[in-house]
């Protein structure tokens, strides 16, 4: 189970880092902080350059679960960000990622409830330093899944707005 966890936790750390990367960096052709904040403008992110880093610093973070550090933490920063961006870019989409669906950032944001649940693992920083017996069991993975769906929702209701129809779109 160690190994596989480990497995998991590598994968689908250093795919968000990459993410993260892109949003803050401009790394592997992605639009760096300016434009990712573009991006989150035309979403209707308020300030959108701060959402902008605060995604990228939430994915980044995939670099501490491939380490296995801090892990209920850093699932929880994954989970917020996936929950947004579903609702957000790919809800209207449907379901699969080939159309633009929530697929992939569904099952990224279920990964990061289901660890914050299971624990981090025997091959982790958390372990070596005595704090998994602390961090694990369903209860994490509940209040990491609730807190998360918490801080979605007052997210698109708080620091999101809705594009309002003008009387320009109306006629």
């Amino acid at each position: 189970m160690s190994y596989g966890l480990l497995l998991l936790r590598i994968v689908v750390g250093g795919t968000m880092f990459g993410h993260g990367a892109q949003k803050l960096f401009g790394w592997w052709g992605g639009h760096g902080p300016r434009g990712t904040a573009g991006f989150f403008g035309q979403l209707g992110y308020r300030p959108p350059l701060a959402m902008a880093v605060l995604a990228g610093i939430s994915e980044a973070s995939g670099l501490l679960l491939a380490f296995g550090f801090v892990t209920p933490l850093v699932c929880l920063a994954i989970a917020v960000v996936m929950f947004n961006a579903i609702i957000a870019v790919h809800l209207s989409n449907g379901f699969w990622n080939g159309n633009g669906g929530y697929e992939f950032p569904l099952t990224l944001a279920t990964v990061a409830v289901s660890i914050a649940a299971i624990g981090p693992g025997r091959i982790s920083i958390d372990r070596a330093i005595g704090w998994d017996d602390n961090i694990s069991g369903l209860w994490w993975g509940v209040g990491v899944l609730a807190t998360a769906l918490v801080i979605t929702f007052l997210t698109q209701t708080i620091a999101r707005r809705r594009h309002v129809l003008t009387e320009a779109h109306a006629a």
